[in-house]
C-alpha cells in the first residue's frame, strides 16, 4: 500500500510526487505514457520559482517586450523551461506506474485506485493531477505555434535574443507571441488569449500563416497547439485532492499554472506530512487548506473577475487595457500576475488600474471599484 498516489505525469503530479517522498511517504504516480517527452513550450517568470536549477531553464531572453497600442520593456526576468531538465530535477523517489485511473473509492482507512486493465492500488491519500478538461462553456486560452530558425524570426522581432509576452498591433482579437526557445530556434505563437469557448485553433493557424506571409515566411517546423481551461473554480473538499491545472492553479487572466503547481508542492507535501498520524480524512483536508488558504481563494476571485471584464471589452480597447497594465509599478504587475495569496498587493494592483484607465476602459471596470470597497 502506498502513502501516496498521484494520477498525472506532468510537470505538477511529478513536483507533487518528489515533494511527498522527499517527506519520507511513499509514493506511487500514475502516468499513461510515462516515456513520452512533454512537448508543451513552458515559460515562467523568474521570481515565481527562485529555487529553480539552470538545469532547468533552456533560455533566459535578455529582453522580454510587450506591445499593445505601443512597445513596453518588462523589467522582470522571463525563462523558458528546458523539459528535459525540468523532468530531470523533478524525477526520483517514488515509483512511477504505467497506466489510467477508471475510477476511486475511498473509506476510513484509505483509498482503493481502479485502473484501465484491472490493476487496483491501495493508499492512504489519492491526488489528481490528470489537468482540466474542457466541460461545458467554460473560458479558454487557445493558440497556435510554429517553431522558426532563428534568422527567420527576426523579421516580427528586433533580436534573436529578445522575448515579446504578448503582441497586438497586429490585429485586436488576439496577440503574437515570439519566444527564442535556446536552441537556435524561436516559438512564434499566435494566441487568443480568453474566450468562451476557445477560439478554434484552426482560426489561429490561418491567422499564424497569414502573418508569416506578409513577411515572407512559411511555417515548415514543428508545430503547437495550446488549448488552456482558464476559469475552473475553487474545488469543493472531498476526499480526492485535486492538483494543478485540476485544483484551479491555472491564473484565470494569464494561463500560467506550471510555476505556482512546482512551488505549491512543498507545502502540500508538508501539509500532508504533518498530517498523516490523523487519518486518511484529515490528511486530504490539510491538503487542502495548504492549497486553498482564504487569501488565495479571494485572489482567484479577483483573477476571475478581472477575467470576466475583459472578455467583456470591445476588441479595440484590448490593447489600451494592456498599455495601462504595463505602466504600472513591476511590484504592483508581480502582485497580480504571480502573487496568489497577496490579496493587499492584487486589490492594489486592480485599484491603481482602475484610476489610470480611461472610460472606455473603465466603464468595463467598474465592479473592481466595488470589489476593493467589500475587502
Amino acid at each position: 500500500m502506498a502513502d501516496v498516489v498521484i494520477a498525472g505525469g506532468g510537470p505538477a503530479g511529478r513536483a507533487l510526487a518528489r515533494a511527498c517522498a522527499r517527506r519520507g511517504l511513499e509514493t506511487t504516480l500514475i502516468d499513461p505514457a510515462p516515456g513520452r517527452r512533454w512537448r508543451a513550450t513552458y515559460g515562467l517568470w523568474a521570481d515565481e520559482l527562485p529555487a529553480l536549477p539552470e538545469s532547468a531553464v533552456a533560455c533566459a531572453p535578455s529582453a522580454t517586450l510587450a506591445f499593445g497600442t505601443r512597445p513596453h520593456v518588462l523589467d522582470r526576468q522571463y525563462l523558458v523551461l528546458d523539459n528535459a531538465g525540468l523532468r530531470t530535477w523533478l524525477d526520483g523517489g517514488y515509483d512511477v506506474v504505467t497506466g489510467t485511473v477508471s475510477g476511486v473509492d475511498h473509506g476510513a482507512r484509505g483509498s482503493t485506485v481502479r485502473l484501465d486493465g484491472g490493476r487496483v492500488l491501495a493508499t492512504g491519500l489519492y491526488v489528481d493531477a490528470s489537468g482540466a478538461r474542457p466541460r461545458g462553456n467554460r473560458y479558454e486560452q487557445t493558440a497556435f505555434g510554429a517553431v522558426l530558425a532563428a534568422e527567420d524570426a527576426l523579421r516580427l522581432v528586433d533580436g534573436p535574443d529578445t522575448a515579446v509576452f504578448m503582441d497586438w498591433r497586429e490585429t485586436e482579437s488576439g496577440f503574437l507571441y515570439v519566444l527564442p526557445l535556446g536552441d537556435g530556434s524561436v516559438l512564434v505563437e499566435e494566441t487568443s488569449l480568453a474566450r468562451k469557448p476557445g477560439l478554434p485553433l484552426e482560426v489561429l493557424a490561418a491567422r499564424l500563416r497569414a502573418r508569416l506571409e506578409a513577411v515572407g515566411l512559411t511555417s515548415r517546423g514543428r508545430e503547437e497547439r495550446v488549448r488552456i481551461v482558464l476559469d475552473v473554480p475553487v474545488p469543493r473538499r472531498g476526499r480526492t485532492v485535486p492538483f494543478g491545472a485540476a485544483a484551479g492553479l491555472v491564473h484565470p487572466a494569464t494561463g500560467y499554472s506550471v510555476a505556482t503547481s512546482v512551488r505549491l508542492a512543498e507545502p502540500v507535501a508538508d501539509a500532508v506530512a504533518l498530517a498523516w498520524d490523523r487519518g486518511p480524512a484529515a490528511v486530504a483536508t490539510a491538503a487542502h487548506r495548504a492549497l486553498w488558504p482564504s487569501s488565495a481563494r479571494t485572489v482567484h476571485g479577483l483573477r476571475r473577475h478581472g477575467l470576466r471584464a475583459l472578455c467583456g471589452m470591445p476588441s479595440e480597447s484590448v490593447p489600451v487595457f494592456f498599455d495601462l497594465f504595463f505602466t504600472l509599478p513591476t511590484p504592483l504587475q508581480r502582485a497580480f500576475t504571480s502573487g496568489r495569496e497577496d490579496l493587499p498587493g492584487t486589490v492594489e494592483a486592480m485599484s491603481a488600474f482602475f484610476r489610470l484607465s480611461p472610460w472606455q476602459v473603465r466603464k468595463h471596470l467598474i465592479g473592481w471599484r466595488a470589489l476593493r470597497r467589500s475587502r
